[in-house]
């Protein structure tokens, strides 16, 4: 709080005068007029041999009175009554007790607000001085001015300006100084009430501050004031007064002072108004979803995209289609699908939502909108980012927001906080009346395509309920091969792994063990997943040695695995575990198989599955039993073993993964030693050596997974570099579950 000697006592006589009566005073065209007052009265600087320019930009700035006179027409009362008491007091001598004047005014000035009071105080000592000032410049072209000028009786100003300067310097600096406090006292004013409260700091310790910053300000006017009057009374004499001089010099030094505390103030409301600022819309947003259904969705869509800009984008999408600009209004009162991704989304994901997008484009029950909303860095946002944008916006056919940095940073708080995105592809639902009918239709939509539709909790429990285990539910439509064999009743094995030497050894065995029984089978592979670098190698090799029908894209093989994976956190969602549901129980399964290095197969007659092994304990069942196909009840016991060691690898998900996660084959708790950080399961390894002949392997293994590291050649400053081919970076994490059975 600004405090100083002395100034406590007078406040107490100040804030007894102060009994504002509600009235308000549009302050701001009355303190605009003000300043173009005292800066046409520019003092001592322009005194000398500019009296012609003076008078023509007074005629020129008498055109523009007319458009503030609707503003002051019940303010010259007022105005005319301060004017007068500080000509009245301040004349004489009158001036010297300023204390006394002040609390004059303060008394006249009693139930005006506190801008109010220093701006009607700062207007009747302008209209003294300009009146003063213009009739000294008009005194001798003017007859009339010349008459008046003898009248008051008024010095010969202009032919003693070199002795007055120094009155009007330390004059010129105590206006400028008062003014700058006034407008302060009047920006503390007008700070918007919505964001900032008069009762709590940072305004509470800053309005503390204004009754003596007032104060101040109209001691200071009356100090003018007298020097004026002094001029005025003063004829031929000498009037160079030091003592004069140094009062006012004082008085704007306080002065200054005082702005700069009350500048320091404002300040400081203006980053607490600009926090309540960006806090908005989260707030309005909340309360937006809180209170949904509403008449359309177009307020939350609003929110989300343009935030609490006040001057609204016209045209913030950008059509996929025909890649031009396009208003909200093509989203009113639709089912929308909001993207939310980083911009690292993927190939495959964007590929997989434009065949679900395309296909609801045919069929008018369930079309929905999709938007892209990327959330970005701000902070590091550069040229490759924007080109990064750009080249992703050029891919796809649904809107998207025609820039990342439009979404407010609370809206991005939002997203992360409320909706629980991180990095992965992430799809809220929105129904044309906005309510939030799913917080991440992404996993409905990879499960049953637009059979989700309208992607609502309700609907996804439906679905589940109408599920059970099958091949069916395990390929769905990803290859018409399979479900040609479900038709044909045929005996059908899928499996993965990447040990070529085994799926070798294994598909032989397989097929000359159906061959002899003579049963219809078949045999598909899956692959693995997260490992495209490695899969694009054994597809080839799948294409020169025909073990048997394969994925035989990456995108398909990518779409296999992820959407398993989205079984699982579609299960966990609604607090399923391995005990409590069949279905999640073969998903963790199959999950676990991928997360081993070991390969494994699953037999189905038909939809149905019949046993399900790990490729050492398939292959030696092949061996010992020639027709266990014909005689199924063999298994499961005969195959089942004590000993198993699972691993399972999932991307993080917050909110979305059970903290106790089961292993499949035992039923005990997995272990998850944490996140991936430096020696994950899924991991990406650089070893960087200098260039030496000869002293470098030829094979280099991981030390994470024993895997021989790949040598991409030199790099940079010409070092050699050798990268694990497990993998490709990642740049997710990833939750490690693990459970080994000796």
């Amino acid at each position: 709080m600004l405090s100083m000697s002395g100034d406590n006592a007078i406040m107490k006589g100040v804030q007894a005068t102060h009994v504002p009566d509600g009235r308000e005073v549009d302050v701001k065209p009355i303190l605009h007029n003000v300043e173009d007052i005292l800066k046409l009265v520019n003092t001592a600087p322009t005194i000398d041999g500019e009296k012609g320019q003076k008078v023509s930009t007074l005629a020129e700035t008498t055109v523009e009175l007319p458009q503030t006179e609707r503003m002051l027409e019940t303010l010259p009362f007022i105005i005319h009554k301060i004017s007068s008491e500080l000509a009245c007091k301040c004349s004489g001598g009158g001036g010297r007790d300023a204390h006394a004047t002040t609390m004059v005014l303060f008394n006249t000035l009693s139930s005006y607000s506190w801008h109010a009071k220093v701006v009607l105080a700062l207007a009747a000592f302008a209209v003294n001085f300009g009146e003063l000032w213009l009739i000294a410049q008009l005194c001798a072209p003017h007859p009339l001015a010349k008459s008046v000028a003898l009248l008051k009786p008024l010095p010969d100003i202009i032919e003693n300006s070199h002795s007055l300067r120094p009155q009007f310097e330390a004059l010129s600096k105590l206006i400028k100084a008062s003014i700058e406090v006034t407008k302060c006292i009047v920006q503390f004013k007008e700070l918007p009430s919505q964001y900032i409260s008069e009762n709590t700091p940072p305004m509470s310790i800053a309005s503390a501050s204004i009754p003596i910053a007032a104060y101040w300000t109209i001691r200071s006017i009356v100090a003018c004031a007298s020097l004026i009057a002094s001029l005025e009374g003063l004829r031929n004499e000498n009037i160079s007064s030091t003592t004069e001089v140094w009062e006012l010099l004082s008085l704007a030094h306080k002065v200054g002072y005082i702005h700069g505390h009350l500048k320091k103030q404002i300040l400081i409301c203006f980053e607490c108004i600009e926090v309540q600022m960006q806090e908005e819309p989260y707030k309005l947003l909340v309360h937006l979803i809180k209170t949904a259904p509403h008449v359309d969705n177009m307020k939350i869509i609003k929110i989300l995209i343009l935030g609490n800009n006040k001057k609204e984008e016209p045209l913030p999408l950008v059509d996929g289609s025909s890649k031009t600009r396009v208003s909200l209004e093509v989203l009113r009162r639709k089912h929308v699908l909001l993207l939310i991704s980083d911009l690292d989304i993927s190939q495959e994901e964007i590929l997989l939502l434009e065949k679900f997008y395309k296909d609801s484009r045919t069929r008018h029950e369930n079309q929905y909108e999709v938007v892209w909303i990327p959330v970005v860095d701000r902070l590091n946002w550069n040229e490759m980012h924007q080109q990064k944008f750009e080249h992703v916006l050029s891919t796809l056919p649904w809107y998207s927001v025609h820039h990342p940095l439009m979404i407010a940073p609370e809206i991005i708080k939002y997203i992360k906080e409320e909706w629980n995105f991180l990095k992965r592809l992430t799809l809220v639902a929105l129904d044309p009346q906005g309510t939030v009918s799913s917080h991440n239709a992404r996993n409905m939509l990879w499960i049953w395509g637009n059979l989700a539709f309208p992607f609502t909790g309700a609907k996804e429990e439906a679905l589940w309920k109408e599920e059970t285990w099958s091949l069916e539910l395990l390929i769905d439509g990803i290859d018409s091969t399979i479900l040609d064999w479900i038709q044909e009743g045929r005996f059908i094995c899928i499996y993965g792994g990447e040990d070529i030497e085994w799926i070798r050894k294994f598909t032989s065995m397989a097929k000359a063990g159906a061959n002899e029984a003579g049963i219809p089978f078949g045999m598909f592979y899956v692959g693995k997943s997260n490992a495209k670098k490695r899969m694009q190698k054994t597809i080839a090799t799948f294409g020169v040695e025909k073990f048997s029908p394969y994925f035989d894209n990456l995108i398909s093989m990518w779409f296999f695995w992820t959407r398993i994976e989205t079984m699982l956190y579609s299960k966990l969602q609604y607090g399923k575990s391995v005990e409590n549901d069949y279905i999640m129980n073969e998903v963790m399964t199959i999950l676990s198989f991928d997360g081993s290095d070991q390969s494994w197969a699953i037999y189905f007659r038909g939809p149905d599955e019949m046993f399900r092994c790990r490729g050492d304990k398939v292959v030696d069942t092949l061996a010992k039993f020639k027709n266990w196909l014909v005689n199924v009840g063999i298994y499961p016991k005969t195959l089942q073993s004590e000993i198993h060691c699972n691993r399972l690898i999932l991307p993080k998900s917050p909110g979305s993964i059970a903290e106790l996660v089961v292993c499949a084959d035992c039923g005990r708790p997995m272990e998850n030693p944490g996140s991936t950080g430096s020696n994950p399961e899924i991991h990406c390894n650089r070893l960087i050596l200098p260039e030496s002949q000869g002293s470098i392997a030829e094979l280099v293994d991981c030390a994470d997974c024993g895997r021989p590291m790949e040598n991409p050649g030199s790099s940079g400053s010409n070092p050699e570099w050798v990268v694990c081919a497990e993998c490709e970076p990642r740049t997710e994490n990833y939750f490690r579950y693990r459970c080994c059975v000796e």
